[in-house]
């Protein structure tokens, strides 16, 4: 199986601050790979170079073999990007969004009119979109950006904090959503999260960040079984105390 992104000994700073300091992965084809840490690890930074909103200082990362600095605008053709403070267009329907959003990837009328039913599909909104955003819970909202997101058929999806701040009925469905949909596209997902038992649930792997550099990466049950620990967070607990 080969590999969607590589990510190698990334460096990113701000000033001062040193957000990142070396740090590589690799994310397989078609799996749901998450990155998960403490605020303030370098989860956001490291999905910010992926999705060419940002440069790194050194290292450099690749998805599909495309360098995200040196071919940034063919790298946006491959991805759909989900921040965790997006937000839709308030005095839009959540129906006039998904229409408004699809004209900006869909070729053609018919292409659009595709999307857009996968992503009245995927929102489970059902009569809700006929209402204008601004009425939605924030719950709402989330499953509304997540179906955008998901609506293109990316090769990959990258969700930063998907579910955070969401009741757990909104994100129940969120995370089932993505599994689904994941599986039944072939589309690979990069997620960040602070929720470590959250990702234990959805994910095939995960790197463990800490201080801007990786202290642990495998599947779940490989963690749990390396650091004899219940879940992700006892996990987390006990490579950071070894790292």
């Amino acid at each position: 199986m080969g590999f969607i992104i590589e990510a190698q000994d990334l460096v990113k700073n701000f000033g001062n601050i040193k957000a990142l300091v070396g740090l590589s992965f690799k994310v397989r084809l078609g799996e749901i790979f998450g990155l998960i840490g403490p605020n303030g690890a370098g989860k956001t930074t490291t999905i910010r170079i992926l999705a060419t909103l940002i440069r790194p200082t050194s290292g450099f990362a690749k998805i599909l073999d495309l360098d995200v600095v040196k071919s940034a605008s063919e790298v946006r053709k491959l991805i759909s990007y989900l921040p965790e403070e997006a937000g839709a267009y308030r005095n839009l329907s959540g129906r006039e969004y998904l229409d408004f959003m699809a004209g900006f990837y869909a070729n053609s009328k018919d292409e659009a009119q595709s999307m857009v039913k996968e992503a009245v599909e995927i929102s489970g909104l059902g009569d809700r979109l006929k209402d204008k955003v601004k009425t939605y819970s924030k719950g709402m909202n989330r499953r509304l950006l997540v179906a955008r997101a998901l609506m293109i058929k990316p090769k990959l999806a990258i969700l930063d904090e998907p579910t955070s701040g969401l009741d757990v009925v909104h994100a129940f469905y969120v995370r089932r959503i993505i599994r689904e949909y994941a599986e039944k596209h072939k589309v690979t997902v990069l997620l960040s999260s602070h929720n470590m038992l959250e990702v234990e649930f959805l994910c095939d792997r995960v790197a463990l960040i800490n201080e801007g550099k990786i202290i642990g990466e495998g599947s779940p049950s490989e963690l749990k079984s390396k650091y004899k620990a219940l879940n992700l967070e006892e996990v987390f607990m006990e490579a950071t105390s070894r790292a």
